[in-house]
């Protein structure tokens, strides 16, 4: 007997066949799959939030020709945070399937830090960034000592605070939110209530569950901010065209 095309998506990519049956065969939902599906959803979610995000602000700076309004020390602190996960597998010997798309969100957030100064009339030193950038990654994955990379690892997330922190306080002072793309702050701040949710059932209430909501918080600041510097920004992109 054929199956529905519907049934074979959520059973592939979604939940097991005991959980499909249980809740759209016997209509009975249990503890155990709806955690299941919310884990599964999540997770999917994260990590389109890991391809995309940066994507979608790479994609608009391209677009508009422009890189107004970003924080260049912000995104240099997001390119911190992408890079100690890639030294952090790059050092333990990780295959690359298990840490490959944090490689490709690294290579995503160094092009508009490229954009940045090129757009500010840099684009030698946005260069040589590159240059130096490839070259102190490729020295701390094979020689950087284990304690270091640990640290790494560690300040990742604070690094992550603080580049959002620099972005809201550049938002505020401009009064506008420039280049800043409304569909990556949403990706990120949607992606950043879905890390609480599994730090929650990992670690339950901890340090590290109440650092990613202060992060998840500041998302929604962003993302507010997006909303009501909207005619703003629409106003200072007419002034600059």
């Amino acid at each position: 007997m054929a199956t529905s095309p519907v049934k074979d998506f959520l059973v592939t990519y979604v939940m097991p066949e005991k959980c499909y049956e249980r809740i759209f065969v016997s209509f009975y939902i249990n503890v155990p799959c709806l955690k299941f599906v919310m884990n599964r959803a999540v997770g999917l979610w994260i990590l389109l939030d890991t391809f995309l995000a940066q994507l979608l602000q790479l994609l608009k700076i391209l677009w508009r020709r422009s890189a107004d309004g970003l924080s260049l020390t912000s995104v240099l602190l997001q390119l911190y945070v992408f890079s100690c996960p890639v030294v952090y597998a790059i050092a333990n010997n990780f295959p690359l399937f298990a840490w490959g798309e944090r490689l490709f969100a690294l290579a995503q957030t160094a092009a508009i830090v490229f954009l940045i100064l090129h757009y500010r009339g840099e684009t030698l030193k946005g260069m040589l960034f590159l240059l130096a950038y490839g070259c102190l990654m490729f020295l701390l994955g094979s020689y950087a000592a284990a304690a270091a990379v640990s640290v790494m690892q560690t300040s990742s997330l604070a690094a992550l605070i603080a580049s959002k922190v620099l972005q809201a306080g550049t938002n505020y002072c401009n009064g506008h939110t420039g280049q800043l793309s409304t569909l990556s702050v949403l990706l990120s701040w949607a992606a950043s209530l879905g890390v609480i949710f599994v730090s929650l059932q990992e670690t339950g209430s901890s340090f590290a569950t109440l650092s990613h909501t202060v992060s998840a918080c500041l998302s929604g600041v962003l993302l507010a901010q997006v909303l009501c510097y909207r005619s703003n920004t629409a106003t200072s992109r007419k002034k600059n065209e």
